[in-house]
């Protein structure tokens, strides 16, 4: 997930801050030591997070795009000159089109807002921009809520007592409101010294930016390992008070499919699971521990030497074609998976599916899958040239039948003027005749169109009449026996107006002789 971070560099920044020693503080020094301890973190546990960093006054800047190179941003921490006024609003503009310009419109963004609490004054401030917000066209529209998903932290360089003096606060929670309630602020407890900003920075690292780990089993095989990006808990809408579900933390495998049997299935996110090599001491050895390179080489090497179930799963799925199932939490389940980035480098993956009992309807319920040797007989064949997925649904799909649609009149028009056609050719055409009736008969039942089968009936007795001298006798007895029908349907009150009953052709003396001679 990439972030955005937007530093203030307007001149209330430069206000100076009374921290005991002799050594002068401003405001943006306080917010560089903040954020330096962030990059910090992120250096050594996040490697493999985006980050871009973007100064704003009056106007904005890009003074980092978005790199993993966390020296490079820790330079520009102390590159950075003072301007003039702030004005928020043209920053917000400026990270919606860095996003947008990067990652597009669907991949989630954290933005980490770092300022004093200091609205700005006249226009572009930003009291002035809330207090518009509602007047605007569409095309100066407020840039919140981001056009992509994301959360917005504010950090604060002021206490609580500060900016509760004046309307900050209430302005800042107003930015957080108008991104549909996602973000937070964070104050500094007390005075404004070194030590309460690294505490209120750990805050927003406890939050949003602690690793996930969790231990992958499989039988009597586990591995340490860490899912990136951290999963997000997930919100089901369906249920009455809703209750975010978070994945545990002992991630089991509870079986394997082929990758052409489980397809390409919807999935709510996708992480990359990466091993955590633990040394013979029981220390961390992975990515990032050190800052020394040769150290840091030295321990990749030891960790590379040690056996590694995840390493194992991960060539395995990959040579044989296959996918793991595991389990997040009760009745939610994911997929691991191995995805090729190029010919030669290729990641450990794990897609998360929608919680509950089947996630795939083509391969039915989860908790129902069991081996291949628990079948009479192998299901994908002697010579593996035949899947028994997908599973057949028992209902029949309303979209996989032949349903009766009149979006427009001339549709309607058409399967009237079809009965009426084979009416005409009765009794040659009696089958057909009945099998259009029943299904307009239906289709005006199912949409409550009870005055159309009224209609038709009135139709039918108008052809009846129509008849030439030279017509069959039975074409008479079927159009009347016809009309009755939809006629003592269209009323609703009988049992022939049921939708399931079907119309049959009247037996007649006619008809039985006629199918004699047939």
């Amino acid at each position: 997930m990439p972030t955005v971070v937007v530093m203030d560099v307007s001149l209330s920044m430069t206000r100076p801050v009374s921290v005991e020693g002799s050594e002068e503080y401003q405001r943006k020094h306080l917010a560089a030591h903040g954020l330096t301890m962030l990059f910090e973190h992120m250096a050594t546990n996040y490697k493999l997070e985006f980050t871009a960093l973007v100064v704003f006054s009056s106007l904005w800047e890009l003074m980092v795009p978005f790199t993993r190179d966390y020296n490079t941003l820790q330079e520009a921490l102390s590159n950075m000159d003072d301007y003039d006024k702030t004005c928020l609003e043209s920053a917000l503009l400026g990270v919606c089109n860095i996003v947008q310009q990067e990652w597009g419109a669907a991949i989630p963004c954290q933005v980490v807002l770092v300022t004093d609490g200091c609205l700005g004054i006249g226009r572009g401030s930003l009291r002035h921009s809330l207090a518009t917000h509602s007047q605007r066209s569409e095309s100066n529209r407020f840039p919140l809520p981001f056009p992509f998903p994301s959360k917005l932290y504010v950090m604060c360089m002021a206490n609580l007592e500060e900016l509760q003096s004046t309307d900050s606060l209430d302005c800042l929670e107003r930015l957080i409101d108008l991104n549909n309630g996602e973000g937070q602020i964070f104050t500094i407890d007390g005075p404004l010294c070194l030590k309460n900003v690294q505490s209120m920075f750990g805050k927003l690292i406890d939050l949003a930016y602690t690793p996930f780990h969790a231990v992958l089993k499989c039988g009597h095989l586990t591995s340490d390992v860490q899912v990136f990006p951290r999963p997000e808990p997930f919100i089901i809408d369906e249920e009455i008070d809703p209750i975010p579900k978070a994945i545990i933390t002992d991630l089991e495998i509870v079986g394997f499919v082929d990758i052409a049997d489980i397809s390409s299935p919807p999935v709510l996110s996708r992480h990359l699971v990466l091993p955590i090599a633990l040394n013979r001491e029981g220390d961390e050895v992975g990515p990032g521990i050190t800052d020394d390179t040769e150290d840091e080489n030295s321990a990749n090497q030891i960790a590379g030497k040690i056996p590694n179930f995840c390493v194992l799963l991960h060539g395995s799925l990959k040579v044989e074609g296959m996918v793991a199932l595991v389990q997040l939490g009760p009745e939610w389940y994911g997929m691991l998976y191995s995805q090729a980035d190029s010919k030669k480098k290729s990641n450990l993956m794990m897609s998360l599916f929608e919680p509950g009992p089947e996630p795939l309807p083509w391969l039915g319920k989860m908790a129902q899958l069991g081996p291949i040797s628990d079948a009479k007989e192998n299901p994908y064949g002697e010579d593996d040239n035949k899947s028994p997925f997908p599973l057949q649904p028992k209902n029949k799909r309303s979209y996989a039948q032949n349903v009766t649609v009149w979006i427009k009149p001339s549709g309607l028009q058409t399967d009237v003027q079809k009965i009426l056609r084979n009416a005409r050719k009765l009794p040659e055409k009696t089958q057909t005749f009945y099998k259009e009736l029943n299904r307009l008969r239906k289709a005006a039942l199912a949409f409550g169109f009870l005055e159309l089968l009224k209609g038709v009936a009135d139709m039918l007795e108008r052809e009846c009449t129509l008849l030439p001298d030279t017509a069959h006798p039975d074409a008479a007895f079927q159009l009347t026996h016809a009309a009755q029908q939809l006629k003592v349907a269209s009323t609703g009150a009988s049992e022939y107006a049921a939708y399931d009953h079907n119309i049959a052709p009247l037996q007649t003396d006619f008809s039985s002789s006629s199918t004699e001679r047939m």
